[in-house]
């Protein structure tokens, strides 16, 4: 059976690993850290996604840039060094890449993770062969724009209409639409279903173990 597309892109926090309790935690110990009010855990899993300064903008509209870097600093050194929060896998994940990349997927990622933190993942879980080529918020744009795709694309050389994102935020949805290419939610992370389907994805899955199936019924979409 004809692949309806080349390159499979996943966002990695919320679609890949479920890591919302240690990022929460670790937002919380930064802002404990510099003595700043405490957003609601609501707002904070929100910003998951975005980029690290996107996400401290977010949270505290205004904040002046060495504040910004500041609870940034904190929120690293939480994630990369002091917090033991486990994150794992969602079920089915190794096995569904597995099944992707035997039926000739190209697949890549592109996250609001920092290189160090998508690094320590990739190691931790054994997954880094999987993946082609990836890209993190610190080495290009956050998103919602579109430079992770669209660098992703150049270096594998794969066309727009070849290309298909895999998230579960908006901040995902709307980058694809950036980029031109097409998407694919998933309502087990951040963002519900209603409003991954705002967007327009051919499909929203409610498990990752679904995503093989929706893909083959995109098939009659693009031809």
């Amino acid at each position: 059976m004809k692949n309806p597309f080349k390159l499979l892109v996943f966002d990695w926090d919320g679609t890949l690993m479920d890591s919302e309790a240690r990022i929460v935690d670790c937002v919380r110990a930064a802002v404990r850290d510099l003595g700043l009010d405490m957003p609601e855990n609501d707002r904070i899993r929100n910003i998951i996604g975005l980029g690290l300064s996107e996400a401290v903008s977010t949270l505290f509209p205004g904040v002046d840039e060495t504040l910004n870097r500041g609870i940034g600093e904190r929120y690293r050194h939480h994630f990369l060094v002091e917090n033991k929060t486990p994150s794992r896998l969602f079920e089915g994940v190794r096995e569904t890449l597995v099944d992707l990349d035997a039926d000739g997927y190209l697949l890549a990622v592109a996250t609001g993770k920092g290189r160090r933190g998508l690094n320590q993942a990739l190691e931790h879980t054994g997954l880094g062969a999987m993946f082609r080529a990836t890209r993190c918020s610190d080495e290009t744009f956050s998103k919602p724009h579109p430079e992770m795709l669209l660098q992703l694309m150049v270096e594998l050389g794969v066309e727009r209409e070849d290309t298909l994102m895999i998230g579960d935020t908006e901040y995902d949805m709307q980058m694809a639409i950036n980029a031109g290419t097409r998407m694919l939610g998933v309502s087990y992370g951040v963002h519900s279903a209603d409003r991954l389907s705002r967007h327009g994805p051919l499909g929203v899955a409610d498990s990752v173990k679904q995503i093989p199936g929706l893909l083959r019924t995109t098939i009659s979409i693009k031809e």
